[in-house]
């Protein structure tokens, strides 16, 4: 049965210094999915996760012929002719992006980084000074449980391990309210433990909150794993959009030839273990938890807070 569309990308080209990264890419993604998208690096995954998030504008035109592309969320337009729509902000508000970076603001706490979620629907005014309610901390404290960080609460970012702050970058989303989490190489970076454990909360946040997952991969064990969708990207263009069962090595060898050893590195085979919910601190939530206005985010983490 058809599901509601969340993603249709239609026809979506970009041009970076006159090298072209993304060819007329067509991609729909419907309520529910958890889609991986796989790729050797250079293959424009990490452009085609901005470009849907909205964060790099697409080629104005895509062809010879002159037909634009554009990209549509929620079934209402992210960008259109090589422009962002304005209703972007709005539908930034129902996407979480999480980056490899992390994106935490290192000198705040991490309840309050996971609490900068709630930013894109506050009023302007107590948005900008950080003034966030008991309810928003307590709503906070619950996104990090659900994410086995609570005790962390009252650290710093800048004293969690890479995969704890990957955690809090999903806790923030989930803060935010997300319908759709696009993942641009989330676990890049982490271990093959801490790496396991935060696709098993994706994995988690997609089948029981039937929250929509694009994530893109390096690794196609990954895809296998967690996703029953997997799209391929080689030089810009859709090679394979199809059940993830069917990416065997053979198969990819006759798509990516050399590259293909790098897609199947391997992963540590310990088992997986389930991430232990922890007490929220109550000074947390019934304390005063400042922000400090001297110490505001940078471009890259406010977009983040607010996607």
């Amino acid at each position: 049965m058809r599901t509601e569309p969340v993603v249709q990308a239609r026809k979506v080209s970009k041009t970076f210094a006159g090298v072209r990264v993304l060819r007329e890419v067509s991609l729909e993604l419907g309520r529910g999915e958890m889609v991986a998208l796989i790729g050797a690096s250079g293959s424009g995954k990490s452009t085609l996760i901005r470009s849907i998030a909205g964060l790099t504008p697409i080629d104005r035109v895509t062809n010879g012929s002159g037909q634009a592309g554009e990209i549509l969320l929620f079934s209402q337009p992210m960008q259109q002719r090589g422009r962002i729509a304005g209703a972007a902000n709005a539908l930034r508000a129902r996407t979480g992006v999480i980056f490899q970076q992390f994106n935490l603001v290192p000198r705040l706490s991490v309840l309050t980084n996971v609490c900068l979620g709630r930013l894109g629907r506050m009023p302007f005014l107590r948005a900008s000074l950080g003034q966030f309610s008991t309810e928003a901390k307590r709503c906070a404290m619950r996104a990090m449980t659900r994410v086995g960080i609570a005790e962390h609460a009252l650290k710093r970012g800048c004293d969690l391990s890479g995969g704890q702050q990957q955690r809090a970058a999903i806790a923030r989303a989930l803060m935010q309210g997300a319908e759709f989490i696009v993942a641009d190489e989330p676990i890049a970076s982490l271990d093959p433990h801490s790496a396991r454990n935060v696709m098993d909360i994706l994995s988690d946040l997609n089948r029981r909150d039937g929250i929509t997952v694009l994530v893109s991969l390096h690794q196609v064990e990954y895809a296998l794993r967690y996703c029953p969708r997997t799209v391929a990207l080689k030089a810009g263009e859709v090679v394979y959009d199809g059940p993830s069962s069917a990416l065997t090595r053979e198969f990819l060898g006759s798509i990516y030839g050399s590259e293909t050893d790098d897609l199947f590195a391997a992963i540590d085979s310990k088992p997986i273990t389930a991430v232990a919910a922890a007490e929220a601190p109550t000074a947390a939530i019934n304390g005063a938890i400042s922000f400090d206005p001297s110490h505001r985010m940078p471009t890259e983490h406010r977009t983040s807070a607010h996607a």
